[in-house]
């Protein structure tokens, strides 16, 4: 098994077959398993064997999935978590204490954002937020009570790339845990913890479900660490529905083969948008013109699905542009096989101060698209005639 490529161990890793000889791994569908006689149920709850004993805790199809992010990322353990953002939560919950620093890049998911500015000041865990444009920034911000670094890359919504090997490296010279959310990229165009980093997550809603059925999130890393998390999880909940989990274990069987199409649509769409003359910018990580795109290019093997534009103008040209969209999906997700087109300035970012939203780059007339499956004549059809309807205002 160890020899198996990264595709093949995300088809061919399941739970152990039962005596009914499955080929496709059955649910299980079930809040507790049963104990033989009293000294295994003890020695079940005391860990000296392992042992599934109740759902919030483990289940086969839960660590089916973890066990395949595990596989795919090269990581040494895994734990999977009812949403993206329990496995942030229970991420720095369980790593950072009272007294705590957390060095963070600025442009992050809305949610995130949140944890840092007002659940974990109420704990007394600070955080200090560095530009991606900024590596200086990283090394300047480092405090002598950093415990951990946290980092999308891409990020998201603005797209910016963060170079992971240096900064895989300064985490290893300042004794800090160094984070990565892989949402943007998933395990198949990029894996952090080949460049440094000692935990990469997921939120498992987004590509590697792909088609917007289930929530669910994975966290991935080293041993020792996964296990603090586990245990913080074991006891605050934030379960994984076994259910969640045997479609998300099943969608990724063919993430890579989604990954490498989004990535080629994505692409056709940001060369298509680059050219037109209404965007007043275009941000994908693949086009030349991406402020890091030498970076993109290095550690990623693809660009990923997710590209960004701006509208010159008020907030009135990014509503002009959305309302106008006919065939795209206006919703609250990303990562999924239909294309999907947001407005971060109002949704997933309205909860950011306006001074805030500036300082990444989140412009009201900045446009999110999620690129999917769809022949990207359709796409580019429908967006063409949503930014006809933006230039006639």
């Amino acid at each position: 098994m160890n020899e198996w490529k990264r595709q093949t161990q995300a088809i061919r890793t399941q739970a152990d077959v039962s005596s009914h000889r499955e080929h496709s791994v059955p649910m299980f569908l079930t809040s507790s398993f049963v104990f033989d006689d009293s000294e295994e149920m003890r020695a079940a709850f005391a860990g000296d064997i392992q042992r599934n004993l109740y759902s919030r805790f483990t289940n086969p199809n839960v660590a089916e999935l973890s066990e395949k992010i595990r596989l795919m990322e090269g990581a040494e353990a895994g734990h999977s978590t009812a949403t993206g953002m329990a496995a942030v939560f229970a991420t720095l919950g369980a790593l950072c204490s009272a007294g705590d620093h957390i060095l963070a890049c600025r442009s992050l998911f809305g949610a995130t954002h949140t944890i840092l500015t007002k659940i974990l000041p109420k704990w007394g865990i600070t955080h200090t937020y560095v530009d991606a444009a900024n590596p200086q920034g990283w090394s300047d911000g480092i405090q002598d009570n950093t415990r951990l670094i946290f980092i999308e890359t891409p990020t998201n919504p603005a797209v910016d790339v963060i170079d992971l090997e240096p900064l895989g490296q300064l985490a290893a010279e300042k004794d800090v845990i160094l984070v990565v959310d892989n949402c943007l990229a998933t395990p198949a165009l990029q894996r952090p913890l080949e460049l440094g980093a000692h935990i990469s997550l997921h939120s498992a809603t987004k590509y590697i479900d792909g088609q917007g059925r289930v929530m669910g999130g994975v966290v991935v890393g080293s041993g020792d660490l996964i296990q603090e998390i586990y245990d913080f999880a074991r006891a605050t909940g934030p379960a994984l529905s076994p259910f969640n989990a045997w479609v998300l274990s099943k969608s990724v069987e063919t993430l890579e083969l989604r990954m490498e199409k989004h990535s080629q649509n994505a692409m056709e769409l940001a060369q298509w948008l680059e050219s037109h003359s209404t965007p007043a910018s275009v941000r994908y990580p693949f086009l030349p013109s991406h402020p890091q795109y030498e970076i993109a290019k290095r550690q990623m093997s693809a660009g990923g699905g997710v590209v960004t534009f701006t509208l010159d103008g008020s907030l009135e040209h990014g509503k002009r542009f959305m309302d106008s969209i006919e065939m795209c999906s206006l919703t609250a997700n990303l990562g999924d096989t239909r294309s999907i087109v947001s407005h971060p300035s109002s949704t997933t970012h309205a909860k950011l101060t306006e001074e805030e939203r500036q300082a990444v780059g989140i412009t009201p007339g900045l446009i999110r698209i999620s690129v999917g499956l769809e022949d990207m004549r359709d796409v580019i059809r429908d967006v063409e005639q949503a930014l006809e309807k933006v230039t006639a205002l």
